[in-house]
């Protein structure tokens, strides 16, 4: 049957693209077929404007058990342990449905990690949204953290840390990043492949409705007048069934049932199930009318594109279907034998006796449409690069902070992170906002799990190479902060339209700049996630390529928080103090992005990073704190205010030929605050002459100001009330 170009259109196919399936069929597609070409060729499932530079990434490693591929990666941690771990972005469903639109993104998340065979302990999350001002953005943000407290309170996993930042290139736009780090055994990890000719192929988990339909291929648009419309694509999440099918799939995973599983995601039946005869190189035979429905009279093509959530495919042995449908009875969830793998390479649907689809595997998965699409530098990049920073007056740097400390992207997160239960099963070390990163425990043995998510996304817009650059040093600073020895990372890449080549100029710098990063600080990237088209109307979001880092801490009671301890404890900067104010939030209040970046240096930066692991794990650091928005005077005042009894501190910089506001608030990279016991300065300065870091003894702590000799003197109590209530004050929540 031919279609017309309307209908080819609502798809979100190219004309080009709809005669490459011609082509490969030989024939027209029926709607069915259409509707399973349109959803793999998607952006969101298929990369491909994103996959030929996704190519540079260092993704092996000594500790690398998973690589990029499947549902999660996976790295070592010893002992026959190994840690689960991805990060995905659910931005669009978020900003045209808030809460089900967070919360199934959280939902998604979870499945991927525990379809490896692992038991999730850990969610973060990273979060983006315009002008605070907004009434707008006031529901976002309520609405978004409404559901991401919603599904991980009620499944039962915590939310240990993540990050919320605003600037008006998001008010189009929302971002909702979710990640999740679960446990598992390294010999038993599963992966989603349907091998074995003859293999029976279960559904199991929710039953099938309408929502959620093209929800792919709405994520590979951009939004525009009548967003709101698209709602009926947003899915709808239940976390009490996600519970019963985690611990179902986890009963299932310790039998020796299962060949391959997969999460029931982006696409639905059609993605999961193509994509793991794709990997195996094998077909597929479903039976759609034995699919599990809670609706009447849907037909095939709603059946393969919903997108409801809570649900599986998997491979089992032939002969173990039994056990499989009797563990799903038990948690009262659906499960039905729906068809079974074949050595044919095609793809065969049945709706009872008639044949409604029949379609090659290969031109579905390795064979989908690959650009390489034209590449423009942004001409407003020029006049940001000589914007004459020098030129822009400071106000008296006592008030400066105090506004600083009070901008929703600075200031405490508390009022998110209260919503969420962080402590549920008892395995947090380190709680939400007492650290750089999050610390939770290995269920077995002294071992703990450091995890952050960064991004600058006003440096990545000022140089996308660099910003890329300096939010994975960043991210492994954090972890390192706190003692823990980054292990591998996973990605996010939030970017705009890459039709537009300057869109695509900057995801091409920004991957080019995680991949050189990633190589020097010899960090892999074991997962990760590729969101565009994140433009309205044809105004596009800052780049932001979020990414999370997952560390290990030898002995979780040697971690290290940001805050300062005791009175009488020695203060130092660590790293060079330079007074560069491009891209900071001091120039952010003023309204400018500009300025030139300082370039990381991954030499300094790693030996920084050795000596903060060393200094954590001796004992010798009573408090450690990276220097990043806000620069070194907003560092020193969250390590003042990061607890429960505020800490003064009395301070002196150093001699040094940059401006006194560019020093304390500028915000280069590779530098951090550090205290110690007096007894322990020897130590210290030992470790740090050891590793070639550059320290300077700023003071010591004491009191109740917060004093830098010559520059300002502010009550903590100020600093505490700025900073504690900024958020809610910016948003008036």
């Amino acid at each position: 049957m031919s279609h017309s170009p309307d209908v080819i259109a609502r798809h979100g196919l190219k004309t080009d693209e709809y005669q490459r399936i011609v082509q490969h069929l030989g024939r027209e597609p029926n709607l069915l077929e259409l509707g399973i070409f349109s959803v793999l060729w998607s952006e969101h499932c298929s990369y491909k404007s994103s996959r030929i530079h996704l190519r540079q990434f260092p993704t092996t490693g000594p500790k690398v058990l998973v690589g990029p591929g499947e549902n999660a990666g996976v790295v070592d941690i010893g002992d026959g342990d190994a840690v689960a771990f991805k990060m995905e972005s659910h931005n669009h469903p978020s900003f045209i449905e808030p809460y089900q639109g967070a919360a199934t993104g959280v939902g998604g998340i979870l499945r991927d990690v525990f379809t490896m065979g692992a038991r999730p302990i850990a969610l973060l999350n990273s979060l983006r949204f315009g002008n605070p001002a907004l009434p707008k953005t006031r529901r976002l943000v309520q609405g978004v953290v409404a559901g991401i407290a919603g599904y991980g309170n009620c499944i039962g996993v915590p939310t240990v840390g993540g990050e919320v930042a605003f600037d008006d290139s998001y008010n189009g736009n929302c971002l909702v990043n979710a990640f999740t780090a679960g446990l598992v055994k390294k010999d038993r990890i599963f992966k989603g492949t349907a091998a074995g000719a003859g293999n029976p192929i279960l559904y199991v988990g929710a039953k099938t409705g309408r929502d959620g339909i093209h929800g792919a291929t709405m994520a590979s648009a951009e939004l525009g007048e009548g967003s709101e419309e698209k709602r009926p694509t947003v899915q709808v999440g239940d976390p009490f069934t996600e519970k019963l099918l985690l611990e179902a799939c986890l009963e299932l995973f310790a039998t020796d049932c299962v060949v391959g599983i997969q999460d029931m995601g982006a696409a639905g039946l059609t993605s999961s199930s193509i994509e793991m005869a794709g990997r195996a190189g094998s077909g597929i035979e479903l039976h759609l009318d034995k699919v599990p429905r809670r609706e009447a009279g849907m037909t095939p093509y709603e059946v393969m594109l919903s997108e409801s959530q809570e649900r599986m495919v998997l491979v089992a042995r032939k002969g173990k279907e039994g056990d499989v449908l009797r563990i799903f009875e038990k948690w009262d969830l659906a499960a039905a034998v729906i068809g079974v793998v074949t050595d044919t390479g095609r793809v065969v649907l049945k709706d009872g006796a008639e044949v409604v689809a029949d379609l090659p595997v290969k031109p579905l998965t390795d064979a989908a449409p690959l650009y390489d699409r034209p590449r423009t530098r942004p001409a407003w990049l020029d006049a940001a690069h000589a914007f004459d920073v020098a030129a822009v007056p400071p106000a008296p740097h006592g008030e400066e902070l105090l506004a600083l400390l009070e901008r929703p992207t600075i200031a405490s997160k508390a009022w998110v992170y209260r919503q969420y239960d962080h402590q549920v099963r008892l395995g947090g070390a380190l709680l939400p906002g007492a650290g750089d990163a999050a610390v939770v425990r290995v269920e077995r043995g002294a071992k703990g799990l450091a995890m952050a998510a960064d991004c600058n996304s006003r440096l990545v817009a000022l140089d996308p190479y660099e910003g890329a650059r300096q939010a994975v040093a960043e991210c492994t600073r954090n972890v390192s902060c706190v003692g823990g020895e980054p292990l591998g990372l996973t990605d996010c890449l939030n970017f705009g339209n890459p039709e537009r080549p300057e869109a695509m100029w900057q995801f091409a710098e920004a991957v080019r700049g995680l991949a050189d990063a990633c190589r020097q600080l010899e960090v892999p990237v074991v997962s990760g996630n590729v969101s565009l088209y994140n433009e309205t109307d044809g105004k596009g979001i800052f780049p932001t390529p979020t990414v999370a880092v997952v560390g290990l801490l030898p002995d979780v009671q040697r971690r290290v928080g940001s805050a300062f301890q005791a009175e009488g404890d020695e203060v130092f900067l660590l790293g060079v103090l330079r007074g560069n104010l491009a891209g900071s939030e001091w120039l952010a209040r003023r309204g400018h992005t500009a300025g030139r970046l300082t370039a990381l240096d991954a030499a300094a930066e790693s030996a920084l990073q050795r000596a903060l692991r060393q200094l954590a794990r001796e004992g010798v650091a009573r408090s450690a704190h990276d220097c990043s928005e806000g620069g070194l005077a907003v560092a020193l005042a969250e390590c003042c205010v990061a607890q429960a009894t505020p800490l003064g501190a009395s301070l002196e910089l150093p001699a040094a030929s940059a401006p006194a506001h560019a020093l304390l608030f500028g915000e280069e990279p590779t530098r951090a605050v550090v205290s110690c016991a007096s007894s322990s300065r020897g130590a210290l300065e030992s470790v740090l002459k050891a590793h070639q870091v550059p320290f300077v003894r700023l003071g010591s702590v004491g009191g109740q100001r917060l004093t830098v000799k010559g520059l300002f003197d502010v009550p903590v109590e100020a600093l505490a009330q700025a900073w504690g209530g900024g958020f809610t004050r910016a948003l008036g929540l």
